[in-house]
């Protein structure tokens, strides 16, 4: 009997990760410290920093970002800048970054970055014109460079967002017009925008939108998750796979289709397990209720990777 999804499977579902592979022997390494750390400030309350991806012998699980020795934010493997929020109008600071591995090994801090916030304005409602005469190219399997014609305020542009597909990827000054990215794919077509933002965190409209094609090199056959398996018992369905290799930072997101529509996403907070994933749903929809499962993954440059082969379930009576 097929039905349609109901509400209850959205709010009642249930994270169950977990990893089927032997447990591996203790890890005791450290990452190595991010390196190539900026900080700028966007706003008079916000500072937006950046660094270089680190090393470990098995894997980065997050990265904490410190202020003077206080954490204060912590961002996934696959994130390589975050904003810090909610800081006083035109102060000093000073931003190190760390990384550390799935055992809880920390690197050392980064150096250390000064940078100082903004001066506080009058209020400004009034946003930047959008960045023209967009234009950009590959300069590798995993690099691009983007320039634009800069756009004008009322009173300035503080900062330039890169978005890649409605998601931003990178940040850059006021003062600049070109941005180099890092962390693509080989052999993807890649669709960017540029918006210029003032001290009031005022957005322009999109730049006119550039597609931009990485030549291919040696990337994994499939971004697809494989081998999942769908195992239904009463009230409940358990999944597992493995997560796609993209060759960098491990996956950390996947999107659960039931039926063709997106039902949620299953997020790690810190690291992904190793191996394979499992992921158990609950569910009060009637026995003999059939479901068409597929999982995608977010890959490492934000675009979402090939569908898994589709499973069928069905849930028995109690």
């Amino acid at each position: 009997m097929q039905r349609p999804l109901t509400a209850s499977l959205l709010t009642a579902a249930v994270l169950a990760l977990a990893s089927c592979s032997s447990a591996p022997a203790p890890d005791t390494r450290a990452p190595t410290a991010p390196r190539g750390v900026t900080a700028q400030s966007g706003s008079a309350t916000s500072v937006h920093v950046m660094w270089r991806a680190s090393a470990d012998d098995r894997g980065i699980a997050a990265y904490e970002v410190h202020q003077r020795g206080r954490k204060v934010k912590e961002v996934p493997a696959t994130t390589l800048m975050t904003d810090v929020e909610g800081l006083a109008p035109d102060a000093d600071y000073a931003f190190t970054v760390l990384a550390r591995d799935a055992a809880g090994n920390r690197s050392p801090h980064s150096t250390s970055v000064p940078v100082t916030t903004l001066p506080a304005r009058p209020a400004d409602r009034t946003p930047p014109t959008r960045p023209t005469a967009l234009t950009g190219r590959a300069t590798g399997p995993r690099t691009a460079t983007l320039t634009w014609r800069a756009a004008k305020d009322d009173d300035a542009v503080t900062a330039y967002d890169i978005h890649q597909a409605g998601t931003r990827i990178h940040t850059v000054p006021g003062t600049a017009t070109s941005a180099t990215l890092t962390a693509l794919r080989p052999g993807t077509i890649y669709t960017f925008t540029v918006r210029a933002r003032d001290a009031a965190e005022n957005s322009s409209p999109d730049s006119p939108a550039l597609d931009v094609t990485t030549p291919g090199g040696a990337i994994p056959t499939s971004t697809a998750p494989t081998n999942l398996t769908a195992t239904a018992r009463p009230g409940s369905v358990t999944l597992t796979w493995t997560p796609p290799r993209t060759g960098g930072p491990p996956v950390t997101e996947h999107q659960l289709h039931l039926d063709g529509r997106l039902t949620t996403t299953i997020v790690w907070g810190a690291a992904p397990p190793p191996g394979r994933a499992t992921y158990t749903f609950t569910t009060q929809d009637p026995p003999g209720t059939r479901y068409t499962v597929t999982l995608r993954a977010r890959l490492p440059d934000g675009t979402w990777g090939a569908f898994s082969a589709p499973r069928t379930v069905t849930l028995p009576a109690t």
